[in-house]
């Protein structure tokens, strides 16, 4: 009854806020610690992912108004948000494409800092180099710039509730180094500090733009059916049970069931099926997907707001505010580090003079030597120095990966599903087997494709490419048309061909027992069967199959020797999965709609971290859901955007050399940890003692921070696969440079 009553307080409200300018998860951090320290705040959930900040508030004991200014205070934007997010995405006129990598960097508000900062330490450089006596000056604008930018919000955050932030990491070892004039060392952290901001900041932008791509697949008009006419209306209006018109070549508007007319469906963009599927009246049809040759009239069966589309954003959001995200090693040690280290210098300087009569001027010199030794420069540069270098050599192969928390994901998976259109096969369907049954090859070939000339269906793309590649001239046809999932017909030297399913055909005359049992030993291994009819009698059969990537195996082979495990998820039917499955050696799971790769991956990723790697509308929930999620280049934007890692060269290969260089950024910036604490142990043992002093300390500051990016550099030189994987995956390396030529 209390919390009944509660409910029903006229002072309490719920509030939903777009908070701008997050770049890491600890920035949502950051803000919902900052909002829960309100005096009646209360349900606060920050989703990093779609940015939107949701909570309860009892005005009468703070004001809104107080809670966006504390969110300002931080350096964040925010907004009131009105209504679920997913109307608001599709009452938009037109979603806007996802900008440019080059756009999202030039757009990003800190990258004139670096750039400002970057400049003054350049200058501070020729300074020093020219005026030798200026000593550390030169190089003090740099740092005392960016310690005002990161200190001001550093001191923000203590304020509200998160004293020991990574900016607050950064002010400390920035003043640290000032105060012992390594002025250089300070310049260059907080240069590098900003670029890694600036480039998270990227990142995040580039991965939320997948929202807004998923919902472009959804007309924002539809053709509702009044009185017989058809009427263009905003398809967030579409009602269940109202009567819709899908013109040829139009996307789908809402879920539905068809009541009139016969079409061919392009689904790849749900459901990830290769070839378009033949629907007819009374078969479903889901919004978003492509009417192809026939005219429908489609009764709703889902709201806008509920429909195919809708449920895929939404599992989207969700499974990205599920991820466990990887915190920063430098903000999870910092929680500590910091305040230790600082409480440790004070200690040096006070307790010998007061406890143990030591002279304060000795005490107060080896507390300033224990403050650089804690100076945690080095630290700070272990990671990131390694995962920039890590996604450097990537890049340079073609392996876009979309930040460090991902880059350290992808060497711990131990099991790795992939989707088979366009992932583990080309995407694209081929001519794989010929059966002329009146004259030859050539003949049967030539026929199909003057019927299929001019046609944008990829089983007549397929015939004519196959055409063409054994230089077939192309016969004269005319009076063609589409029979929608049946056939194409035209007339072709006086008589009329047409290329069908074995079903069409056997209405045209009957088919040969040989040619009726090679059809189904074809169907049998997942390929799709066309029948070439001229004049009555059948000219012969045409399999076709969307066949794997060349360098399929061989990826998963090299997966298997690193000790990952492949699985394939696949929304095509469980006879053509099977089929690819069999032919690569791996486990087939088919069938599957977006909700159910995504229950897969759940089933995964409970026996431990797992990989997802698509190139469909139907892989988006499922990459954001993995561990880490991973596209093919040659996917579509949603896949790319939604995905933590894209393989621009789209090949299996690419797969296992992300792993490979995963674990090796893994192992440097263990390399990186150990000695950057290993030296700060050592010195901080003899700086104590008093055998060294506060030259030694700088020393061993700046040594730690040269090994350390030294160290990182040599990732650099990564190979991509190891070469005790396979002697034929080794050196010379198998991945050329993307400028060169395929």
């Amino acid at each position: 009854m209390v919390q009944a009553a509660a409910a029903l307080d006229p002072a309490e409200v719920s509030l939903r806020y777009h908070i701008q300018g997050m770049d890491c998860p600890s920035c949502a951090s950051k803000v919902e610690t900052a909002v829960g320290r309100l005096e009646g705040a209360a349900a606060i959930r920050l989703n990093f992912q779609t940015e939107v900040l949701a909570l309860r508030l009892d005005e009468s004991r703070t004001p809104r108004a107080e809670v966006e200014a504390r969110i300002r205070q931080l350096g964040f934007g925010v907004a009131a948000v009105e209504g679920p997010r997913i109307l608001a995405t599709l009452a938009e006129p037109e979603a806007a494409p996802p900008p440019s990598l080059w756009r999202s960097l030039l757009a990003e508000k800190k990258l004139k800092l670096a750039l400002l900062i970057g400049a003054l330490l350049g200058a501070g450089g020729l300074v020093a180099g020219a005026w030798p006596q200026a000593g550390a000056w030169p190089y003090l604008p740099p740092a005392l710039l960016g310690l005002w930018f990161f200190g001001r919000k550093a001191i923000a955050g203590a304020r509200t509730g998160s004293p020991f932030s990574i900016e607050m990491l950064m002010s400390i070892a920035t003043v640290g180094a000032i105060l012992i004039g390594a002025t250089s060392e300070a310049a260059t952290v907080v240069l590098l500090f900003t670029l890694g901001e600036v480039l998270e900041g990227v990142a995040a932008g580039r991965a939320r733009a997948g929202i807004t791509a998923l919902t472009a697949l959804v007309p924002r008009t539809a053709l509702r059916i009044e009185g017989g006419v058809a009427r263009s209306v905003p398809a967030l209006s579409l009602a269940v049970g109202d009567l819709v018109l899908v013109r040829p070549g139009d996307r789908v508007s809402a879920d539905g069931a068809i009541v009139e007319g016969r079409s061919e469906i392009d689904e790849s963009p749900i459901t990830g099926e290769s070839i378009p599927v033949a629907k007819a009246e009374g078969q479903p049809v889901f919004a978003g997907s492509i009417n192809g040759s026939g005219s429908l009239q489609i009764r709703v069966s889902h709201p806008a707001t509920d429909n195919t589309i809708a449920r895929i954003i939404r599992l989207v959001e969700e499974a990205q505010e599920a991820k466990a995200p990887t915190a920063r090693f430098i903000e999870r040690f910092s929680a500590l580090y910091t305040p230790a280290a600082v409480a440790a210098a004070a200690l040096v300087v006070v307790v010998p003079p007061l406890f143990l009569g030591g002279a304060w001027v000795d005490w107060i010199y080896r507390g300033l030597a224990l403050l650089l030794v804690a100076c945690p420069c080095a630290l700070v540069l272990s990671t990131p120095a390694a995962i920039a270098s890590g996604l450097a050599a990537g890049t340079r192969r073609g392996l876009l990966v979309k930040g460090g928390a991902a880059l350290e994901a992808i060497g711990r998976v131990r099991s790795i599903a992939f989707d088979k259109t366009g992932t583990l096969t080309e995407g694209r369907p081929q001519v794989t087997d010929l059966l002329p049954l009146a004259g030859n090859e050539r003949a049967l070939l030539g026929l199909a494709a003057a019927v299929e000339n001019g046609s944008s269906h990829p089983l007549a793309q397929a015939i004519l490419q196959r055409a063409e590649a054994e230089k077939i001239p192309l016969r004269p046809a005319r009076d063609g048309r589409a029979i929608p999932g049946r056939a194409a017909e035209a007339t072709v030297t006086g008589k009329r061909v047409s290329v069908g399913s074995p079903g069409f055909a056997a209405t045209l005359a009957a088919l040969p027992p040989e040619a009726t049992a090679r059809a189904g030993a074809w169907e049998a291994e997942g390929k799709t069967v066309v029948v070439v009819t001229s004049g009555g009698i059948h000219a012969g059969l045409i399999a076709l199959r969307d066949e794997p990537r060349a360098d399929a195996a061989a990826g998963l082979a090299a997966l298997r020797r690193m000790g990952v495990q492949p699985v394939m998820l696949t929304g095509d039917n469980p006879r053509t999965g099977q089929a690819i499955g069999a032919a690569l050696g791996l486990e087939v799971k088919a069938g599957l709609l977006p909700e159910d790769k995504l229950r897969e991956i759940g089933a995964l990723k409970a026996k431990g971290p797992v990989a997802m790697v698509g190139d469909g509308i139907n892989d988006a929930p499922a990459l954001a859901a993995a561990s880490v999620g991973n596209a093919m280049g040659g996917g579509t934007d949603v896949a790319l955007e939604t995905a933590d890692a894209a393989l621009l060269n789209g090949r299996m290969l690419d797969v296992a050399a992300l792993v490979g260089l995963s674990r090796a950024t893994l192992a440097n910036i263990h390399q990186n940890v150990a000695l950057a604490l290993g030296l700060k142990a050592v010195f901080l043992v003899t700086t104590v003692a008093g055998v060294t002093g506060l030259w030694p300390a700088v020393l061993a500051d700046t040594g730690a921070t040269v090994l350390v990016t030294l160290n990182a550099l040599r990732l650099l030189r990564h190979r991509g696969l190891p070469s005790t994987l396979s002697p034929t995956l080794a050196t010379p390396l198998p991945f050329p440079d993307p400028r060169s030529p395929a």
